[in-house]
């Protein structure tokens, strides 16, 4: 059987994690970086969970709030031409008894031909809506970079480590040396975007922004 076109069209703008990416601008002591003078002294290490940040500003939830609207209205159109196309699958399925062969075959391919179109329109959909979040995401990426190198230079950390990458590099740290709070907050006050207003519990998908996936518990580390 095949997939209900009303489900892909209520999938189509369904909002993704941000991809846990290398920002665009290397990291510290990364190959492409500038090299930096090494402080005197043992390392001061800090750990970030990078993409949470970046989900967690005031400035990436308007942002998204604002193409979830965008493309609502685009959403909706979708979900009510995959219930018709369904629809109407349903009633040939149902009269096809009663139908002559040459009439139950050209109503099937014509539904046919719907679909596919439908579920072209979909992908495209999907795939713009996607492009234009990923052009959101690079941004906030981009600004958040250069807070978290002001705010590491000044106090003095020498070394980074990302906590939301697939491959998580750090598998125990200490609460303390945990700066993704803090960097997110520097960053509120240097954008000067406030926090958006509480969605309303009943919201549609389309205007809810998606949890920020939290980073993995650490052995050793405390509640």
């Amino acid at each position: 059987m095949k997939r209900s076109l009303t489900l892909a069209a209520l999938l189509v703008l369904s909002a993704p994690l941000i991809s846990a990416q290398t920002p665009a601008a290397p990291l510290p002591g990364a190959p492409g970086a500038e090299p930096a003078a090494a402080p005197a002294g043992p390392a001061k290490i800090a750990v970030i969970a990078f993409q949470v940040a970046v989900a967690k500003t005031n400035e990436f939830q308007r942002n998204f709030l604002d193409l979830q609207k965008k493309w609502g209205p685009k959403q909706q159109q979708l979900k009510s031409q995959g219930e018709d196309v369904d629809n109407q699958t349903k009633q040939l399925e149902a009269q096809g008894a009663k139908l002559s062969e040459s009439e139950r075959t050209t109503r099937a391919r014509a539904l046919e031909a719907k679909r596919k179109e439908l579920e072209r329109t979909v992908e495209d959909a999907r795939n713009d809506y996607n492009q234009e979040l990923q052009g959101v995401v690079d941004e906030i990426q981009r600004k958040l970079y250069d807070v978290m190198l002001g705010y590491v230079e000044k106090s003095g950390y020498t070394v980074v480590l990302n906590d939301s990458t697939q491959q998580n590099p750090v598998l125990y740290a200490i609460e303390t040396t945990d700066i993704t709070a803090p960097i997110v907050e520097a960053y509120n006050v240097k954008s000067g975007v406030p926090a958006p207003p509480p969605q309303p519990a009943d919201a549609t998908p389309a205007t809810k922004t998606p949890a920020a996936k939290a980073p993995a518990a650490r052995p050793g580390a405390k509640n």
